[in-house]
């Protein structure tokens, strides 16, 4: 089995409900290392077996410094007898039964633990055998879904079940206990101190009582002050194929499920880039695990958007949190236009790494720096709701046999420029695979924007294209021209205020009474006094430099850009080198999107007028 083949698996998590899947599973793999087909896994096919993990665990960017000497230690504890072969009837027997084999294939029913490998900062207690883990590295495995921690030879020792996703009925109301090092915590029934590994927390509500007094406390659970937003187990429900289609949320694992949540709640949909902010969205991505239903959240990294806009398809009051870059949260807007959903959920946005125009723009910053998760979650109950246009752009080459590189979207979300910022952006474009620390991105970044003020490419801009704006033509005769952007948003180059510094002209979600705008807008004195609003069916048209604000030359709901000779062009902060060609935008005829405005005092969402 391939490392893709495994990564496939286990990314799935696949809850396997049925023994006898399991058992063709493990007789498949099983036969697949016999190399010598004689019935037994020798140590040199058990070392392939375990170097084949290591390289799935490697792809999968897990941290492999200690992995090996725990897969040596699940395969010998495979090998019952100690011959040093392990037969069949060994492997499946043994590896049903080992848990973080199981996980390693991908192979997780409801109730098992997802493990982490992990080096606590304080004193931490085994659940199963109770005493402390230890050592320098990573000290032993913690589910990322409920906390509960155990030594590695430990995990195979039966320990205690993980927290349910869903449930068989639909009257399963109750707290899921979890054995917990509540120590220094007072009891929420007795009200008195817990001692090390004397209680348990609900994985919903976060409750902590004694042993003793769980069974005495109110047995009914609420899912405490994250109720809002939480799909708690009992909000879903098995059901079998025979029932209504409409009413299935099929899952990627195959579950037939149904989802009926709390009255009164808006449950809220994650999808987390794993790879952004320097993969920072790996460590949030867990803590939604462990904050929410695991069911609720999903790696894009997995298949994409589709399988959870698919789970939430027929619920019509949801919220969406999208965690990641703009190229990020694109992806998204751009999911939800192709998915026929009845409703679409307003969008939020977690913005991760930097950059993150759009995020700046409704106010929730310019990235991520590691706070409390359930704040934010508080944050976007009280959020305004605000609409903001989408535009479709269509480039034309003039010689449709010359090779340029590929147009990166067919969708404007934030802006689109040509000129010296594409540039700079395509040049940091061709080294960021290689460069992972966001200060490190800011310091190449001053760099190239440093060459390229010496060099000037862009200086001659004007002479290389013209601009029809809804039919009349932009005269740039007047201008210094080093570069053109297409505003859709007031923020772009990560939060950069184009507009200068004088008047501060607030745009937020409410802008008044609506009022015909004429369809282009090109006096002076008049775009000085007109606002931008995301949803206004108008974009701006400036034109920039390195050493200068932007200066504002239209506003205008057509654009048509004609260039002359190959150029540096960029949409939403994704680059490329594009031939002589026609550009044109146009309103995009999707649905209606809306997106959460952080309702807090802020000056990030502003539109700045030149003086």
């Amino acid at each position: 089995m391939c490392a893709q083949c495994f990564k496939e698996v286990f990314n799935k998590q696949i809850y396997i409900v049925n023994p006898t899947e399991w058992f063709y599973l493990f007789t498949v793999t099983f036969k697949l290392y016999d190399k010598d087909m004689n019935g037994l896994l020798d140590s040199s096919e058990v070392d392939r077996i375990i170097t084949q993990m290591m390289r799935a665990a490697n792809y999968l960017g897990w941290d492999v410094t200690e992995i090996k000497p725990l897969l040596k230690d699940m395969m010998k504890a495979i090998d019952v007898d100690n011959s040093g072969t392990v037969t069949l009837e060994e492997w499946v027997k043994g590896g049903m039964n080992n848990i973080p084999l199981l996980v390693l294939l991908g192979l997780k029913k409801d109730g098992q633990h997802i493990w982490q490998m992990k080096h606590f900062n304080k004193p931490t207690y085994c659940g199963v055998c109770e005493s402390m883990l230890l050592g320098l590295g990573k000290q032993g495995l913690c589910c990322t879904c409920c906390k509960y921690t155990v030594h590695n030879q430990c995990a195979n020792k039966n320990p205690e079940p993980c927290a349910r996703t869903f449930v068989k009925s639909k009257e399963e109301i109750v707290h899921d206990w979890i054995r917990a090092d509540c120590k220094s915590n007072k009891c929420e029934v007795c009200h008195k101190k817990i001692k090390t590994l004397g209680g348990r927390h609900c994985v919903w509500c976060h409750e902590i009582r004694h042993d003793d007094c769980v069974v005495i406390g109110i047995k009914m659970c609420d899912c405490g002050p994250l109720r809002d937003h939480i799909l708690p187990p009992w909000a879903i429900h098995d059901v079998s194929k025979d029932e209504d289609a409409s009413l299935l949320n099929v899952t990627p694992d195959g579950n037939n499920l149904q989802i009926v949540p709390i009255k009164g709640t808006h449950p809220l949909l994650v999808f987390v880039n794993p790879k952004s902010g320097g993969k920072q969205g790996e460590n949030v991505m867990r803590k939604f695990q462990y904050l929410l239903n695991p069911r609720q959240v999903y790696n894009l990294s997995n298949g994409g958007p589709a399988p959870g806009l698919q789970f939430f398809h027929n619920l019509w009051d949801y919220r969406i949190l999208v965690c990641g870059g703009d190229g990020t949260v694109g992806w998204l807007l751009d999911a939800l236009d192709k998915t026929n959903l009845p409703v679409h959920a307003p969008v939020a946005v977690l913005p991760l790494g930097t950059g993150n125009d759009l995020a700046r723009c409704l106010r929730w910053g310019g990235g991520y720096e590691g706070g409390d998760l359930r704040e934010i979650l508080k944050v976007i109950e009280g959020s305004e709701v605000i609409r903001m246009d989408r535009w479709s752009i269509k480039v034309v080459p003039d010689d449709p046999e010359e090779v340029g590189d590929p147009v990166p979207y067919q969708i404007i979300n934030n802006y689109f420029s040509i000129g010296v910022d594409a540039s700079i952006a395509h040049r940091f474009h061709s080294m960021r695979e290689k460069i992972l620390r966001d200060l490190t991105n800011k310091l190449w970044y001053f760099e190239f924007a440093t060459t390229e003020t010496i060099s000037a490419s862009c200086k001659k801009l004007k002479e290389c294209l013209t601009i029809d704006c809804g039919g009349k033509h932009l005269d740039l005769s007047a201008t210094t021209l080093e570069g053109i952007a297409i505003l859709n948003i007031p923020s772009m180059h990560g939060g950069s205020n184009l507009w200068g510094e004088s008047k501060k002209l607030e745009a937020g979600p409410n802008q008044g009474p609506e009022q015909a705008l004429p369809e282009v807008t090109m006096d002076p004195e008049l775009l000085k006094a007109v606002t931008q609003d995301m949803s206004d069916k108008r974009l701006e048209v400036i034109y920039t430099g390195l050493k200068s604000a932007g200066h504002r030359l239209a506003q205008t709901s057509q654009i048509t850009i004609r260039t002359i000779k190959p150029l540096p062009m960029q949409i939403d902060g994704e680059p490329w080198m594009q031939p002589p060609c026609t550009v044109r935008t146009s309103v995009h005829c999707s649905p209606v999107l809306d997106l959460f405005y952080r309702a807090v005092k802020s000056t990030l969402f502003c539109l700045l007028t030149e003086s």
